[in-house]
């Protein structure tokens, strides 16, 4: 998304054949060999530790670190390797996404019109605030100390990066609908009224 309205605001005028199907194909490639890299990279690390404190996992769906405390072997070395991989994967994405909306604001602030600059605004934002919703939570999740882990902040903190940047980004994104802004600020009036 950041390299689409990179190039939707920026250079608006090679926007078609810059960012052709083929661009397209190969970005949507990389995005999926990137993940299934990673997938796989933390699958075949998960099917080859030994469990051997019961396979019971206090969550709602099977992630890595409770996996790593049901488990007796010395994962050590291979965890490190999975980080760094996964580290080098985020630098690159989170550089690119910052990179691209350096560039994007540079230019928008650079719109002589008012409504311009509000057009390309309200096109970027959204996508900025759904990233970093997402950044924020799964860095929080993943960075937090072991010594404030609990299992019902592990799960909170779980459905917090996984589920509320999916449900709020439809509400984000449909933000810019004055419809829907109308309905939703008479839902808050008669909340508070």
């Amino acid at each position: 998304m950041s390299y689409d309205h990179y190039f939707a605001i920026c250079k608006p005028l090679h926007y078609r054949t810059l960012l052709g199907s083929r661009a397209c194909v190969h970005m949507a490639a990389a995005a999926l060999a990137s993940g299934f890299l990673y997938a796989l990279l933390h699958t075949a690390n998960t099917f080859s530790l030994l469990l051997c404190k019961g396979n019971t996992v206090d969550q709602f769906f099977c992630e890595v670190p409770q996996i790593l405390k049901l488990s007796c072997s010395d994962a050590y070395i291979r965890e490190t390797g999975l980080i760094v991989v996964s580290a080098c994967l985020f630098f690159v994405c989170f550089v690119f996404i910052v990179v691209s909306y350096v560039q994007i604001f540079r230019t928008v602030l650079r719109i002589p019109s008012e409504q311009g600059r509000h057009k390309a605004f309200s096109t970027c934002l959204p996508h900025l605030a759904v990233v970093s919703l997402f950044i924020g939570t799964g860095t929080f999740a993943s960075c937090k100390p072991s010594s404030i882990s609990s299992p019902s902040l592990d799960l909170m903190v779980s459905v917090l990066y996984s589920v509320v940047p999916s449900v709020v980004n439809p509400l984000i994104y449909s933000m810019r609908n004055q419809e829907l802004k109308d309905a939703l600020w008479k839902l808050m009036t008669g909340w508070f009224f």
